[in-house]
């Protein structure tokens, strides 16, 4: 009698390389999320796995082969090699989705359509929201009722018949949405980013706009009402607006020029520069830098987890970066409170107080000064440059360092002990002047007239 042929481990393999093929071809489609699916249901792997076992031991058994149901090693590596392979899937589509500003390129080109629609007429003060996904958006202002909206299509394929045939489905809308309008790109599906959506709009000019993007340049002009931006990726242009701006980025760079409202930008990101404002400049977050600000009527307020600011006035220019911190022609008051930067401020027309440590502090007057001065420093030196006409009153206390003043009088007391420190303390001019308080601690103070 022959001998029946062992049943063999083919069952369990061709069983799991359909769910695995399946499972993937569906992902393929975009409408099945594999990360779910890997993460939850996992196990259903080792069930069907133990199951054939079961099944194959007690056909095995009926026969006479008990020995066919033993896990082979073959059946072991074949299961971790497509649980590996659904892992790299995963993985890459997770970062695809959550880390917009890490793209992955696909081979071939980029390939470009237009797209233009019909103008929406609206209201001359409407609410108009942009709300885009990857691409840039330029949004301009218009003395017509209406908004016009015309754009582009980029599509990353391995052929122009592919991206042609992918652009058809993509286009962007004007609805009305409540009492306000909301423009968006369309056909776009969630987290595919071979396909950018540009935007070129123009909407009235008194039109209260907000725009909210993932990933993509963003440049709004001439507009007289309030500007709100969203941006998640990509840099930033404001110029020639009348109401407010507020920003909040996550990476890129800000730059707000020419406007009659205040300036407020938050997050993260690259440089900052704002320039003109009639109003104040607010920015709270941290920023690789350089950060600008030239001409704030209203001031500057620089809130970052090492640097706190306040300039009530800003007529000249403030620069923050790279471990130095510069204002030029301050009018009003100035509070600084920092550490592990560099300081120097020319022409402070208020009040001026500085904290500092392990920063070097220059302060430059070239009019004597008004308003009382009050210093502070750990682990680096001070230097103070007056007027040779000023009127002052000067507390000056140096700890394991030495005091040099050029200015030299009666009523000034120069003491030292033998321990190093150094001590100044008097009056200066025949007028009443402001306070001048300067104390550091392993460094020494400076005290120069103007030449």
């Amino acid at each position: 009698m022959a001998r029946l042929r062992p049943r063999g481990s083919s069952v369990f393999s061709g069983l799991v390389l359909i769910f695995i093929g399946l499972l993937l071809l569906l992902h393929n489609y975009r409408g099945f999320d594999l990360t779910d699916i890997v993460f939850r249901w996992w196990p259903l792997i080792l069930i069907v796995w133990g199951g054939i076992k079961i099944y194959e031991r007690t056909a095995g058994a009926r026969s006479g082969q008990a020995g066919t149901s033993r896990i082979s090693g073959g059946e072991v590596a074949l299961v971790f090699g497509l649980l590996a392979l659904v892992g790299i899937v995963v993985a890459v589509d997770h970062g695809r989705r959550r880390l917009s500003g890490m793209d992955i390129d696909f081979p071939g080109g980029t390939f470009a359509s237009s797209i233009d629609v019909a103008p929406k007429t609206v209201p001359m003060n409407a609410r108009v929201a942009v709300r885009g996904g990857r691409g840039d958006i330029t949004v301009r202002a218009s003395d017509t009722p209406e908004i016009r909206l015309a754009g582009k299509v980029n599509v990353k394929s391995w052929n122009e018949n592919a991206a042609k045939k992918l652009s058809e489905k993509v286009s962007a809308e004007v609805v009305q949405n409540g009492d306000g309008f909301e423009i968006r790109p369309t056909g776009v599906g969630g987290g595919n980013s071979r396909v950018s959506v540009d935007m070129d709009i123009t909407i009235p000019k008194k039109a209260a706009l907000t725009v909210h993007s993932e990933k993509g340049d963003v440049n709004v002009s001439d507009l007289a009402a309030q500007v709100n931006i969203d941006n998640g990726n990509g840099d930033i242009e404001v110029r020639g607006t009348g109401g407010d701006v507020s920003v909040d980025m996550r990476h890129g760079d800000a730059n707000i020029s020419d406007t009659k409202g205040d300036v407020k930008i938050s997050g993260r990101g690259g440089s900052i520069e704002v320039v003109n404002a009639s109003g104040s400049f607010t920015i709270n977050g941290e920023f690789v830098g350089p950060i600008r600000a030239d001409k704030v009527a209203k001031g500057v307020r620089f809130v970052s987890h090492r640097t706190d600011l306040t300039l009530t006035a800003l007529s000249g220019h403030m620069e923050a970066g790279s471990g130095s911190l510069d204002v030029v022609d301050a009018p009003g008051n100035m509070i600084v409170r920092t550490r592990d930067e560099d300081i120097t401020v020319e022409n402070a027309g208020g009040k001026v107080t500085i904290e500092d440590r392990n920063g070097n502090i220059q302060v430059r007057f070239s009019s004597p000064p008004k308003e009382d001065i009050e210093i502070t420093n750990i682990s680096a030196p001070i230097t103070l440059t007056l007027p040779e006409s000023s009127n002052f009153e000067i507390l000056a206390d140096c700890h394991s360092g030495d005091i040099d003043s050029e200015f030299q009088s009666d009523t000034l007391k120069h003491t030292s002990t033998e321990s190093g420190d150094a001590h100044l303390e008097g009056k200066y001019g025949r007028a009443r002047g402001p306070k001048i308080t300067l104390k550091t601690s392993y460094g020494s103070i400076s005290i120069h007239k103007t030449s």
